[in-house]
């Protein structure tokens, strides 16, 4: 079944709630691309930090241009994911998500406007933080509204990958938007009555303007769904299962971190990335954005049909594609197989993302939907937070080293989901009943 099909039978709130985060999630991707030039030219002043030691010992560090973008790339994730459990699971016991969902817009858009007036780089940081934490209030609170906007488990995975799509959308152009925006500055807008802009302050102001378009959609088409009023009394996050080592949500969980972090590996590696493929800007935009493409393609049918024939195979398919997907980036030279590459790696996160979720909305209980979801969203983010600074070190051992380390644990979170994590859908049952639908 297509996107337009899947589309349709989706639920008309999750379709609205898919579109206001895709207006944000498009203004918050331009910082991806827009924060490591900004850092990298005049305006921003790090040369008294370049070349200084971090550390003791054997643990110092050299302070690089790629650790520091790494590091502002990477506290937006850190923050978001190191705070989700907590949002989550005061969403759940206050039984409310959109006041959850417009304070965090709110933060995130404000604080890209006022990078604008930003010109050190403890200053990035403090920004970045206050959108880190933004982001753990939006992220929780939206996929528990998905989950519980589900009328049963045959449409959970179809309902995540409508929202996913839409998400990604905005996720995956905005980084190509905002390098044709910095690009093409200045901009005289003294006809209008306005200064002249360049490229960085258009880039910043469009993505404040996203996040104030998805408040305004938000405030006025979304609302909270009726289940979420009520709460268990016991809203913690389980790590041990009932009979094996680890609770299947918790082992999900932590595969999902190494999927963030593989597909993160890339980002802050964008001049290494040019200078080894001989390839202009352009083409690492296209790179970058490629694997969410894959993600539009195929988070609807994906979704679609494992409430059909069931989460687990596509969990298990996709965390295979991830290892040699990975791995490629480290090796290949030509920018159109890198784009190949990572167009494939994008189809291994789509077998992973809605199928997860999904599973994870399976077995959360009643008012539960924030705590127990916030496990794959926080996994995620924080393997998203990790990719970045960890591709930044490594890198110096060689280009190859980021992503096979990468795959290395790729393969980790494959052992994982097939000893921890078991079927949630009756594949037989419920197909037949979708069948008779």
């Amino acid at each position: 079944m297509g996107l337009r099909s899947g589309v349709v039978d989706t639920d008309r709130r999750v379709i609205v709630l898919a579109l206001a985060r895709m207006v944000g999630a498009a203004g918050n991707s331009f910082l991806i691309v827009v924060l490591p030039l900004y850092i990298a030219s005049d305006l921003i002043d790090i040369g008294a930090l370049l070349g200084t030691e971090v550390g003791v010992g054997a643990a110092s560090v050299t302070v690089t241009e790629p650790l520091l973008i790494g590091l502002v790339l990477s506290l937006f994730g850190f923050l978001n994911s190191l705070s989700q459990p907590m949002t989550g699971r005061l969403s759940d016991r206050m039984g409310v998500r959109r006041p959850f969902v417009l304070i965090g817009i709110l933060l995130l858009g404000t604080a890209s406007g006022l990078y604008t007036v930003a010109t050190v780089y403890w200053q990035l940081i403090v920004l970045r933080a206050i959108q880190g934490f933004g982001a753990a209030l939006i992220i929780p609170a939206t996929v528990a509204l998905v989950n519980e906007y589900a009328s049963a488990d045959a449409d959970r995975g179809g309902n995540f990958g409508v929202y996913n799509t839409f998400r990604l959308i905005g996720f995956g152009f905005g980084p190509v938007l905002a390098g044709a925006v910095v690009e093409a500055g200045p901009y005289d807008l003294s006809p209008i009555g306005l200064p002249v802009i360049d490229g960085f302050d258009a880039a910043f102001a469009a993505a404040c303007g996203g996040a104030y378009l998805s408040f305004a959609l938000v405030f006025l088409l979304v609302r909270d769904a009726a289940e979420s009023s009520e709460a268990s009394d016991d809203l913690s996050i389980r790590v041990r299962g009932e009979d094996r080592l680890l609770d299947p949500v918790f082992a999900l969980g932590l595969a999902t971190v190494a999927m963030g972090l593989c597909i993160a590996l890339f980002a802050t590696l964008q001049n290494q990335v040019n200078v080894r493929l001989d390839q202009a800007p352009v083409w690492f935009g296209l790179q970058f954005a490629a694997v969410t493409i894959a993600n539009v393609l195929f988070q609807v049918p994906v979704g679609q049909a494992s409430d059909r024939i069931g989460r687990r195979p596509f969990l298990l398919a996709g965390f295979v594609l991830l290892v040699p997907t990975t791995l490629l980036q480290g090796i290949v030279t030509d920018p159109i197989v890198m784009t190949l590459v990572r167009l494939a790696q994008g189809v291994a996160v789509a077998f992973v993302f809605a199928p997860s979720l999904a599973l994870a909305g399976d077995l959360a209980r009643e008012g539960e939907s924030g705590t127990t979801l916030s496990v794959l969203t926080m996994g995620f983010g924080f393997g998203v937070a990790i990719g970045p600074l960890a591709s930044g070190w490594l890198v110096g051992f060689g280009f190859i080293v980021p992503f096979a380390v990468g795959a290395a644990l790729a393969v980790v979170a494959f052992a994982a989901v097939v000893t921890q994590v078991e079927e949630t859908l009756g594949a037989s049952d419920d197909a037949g009943a979708v069948a008779a639908d």
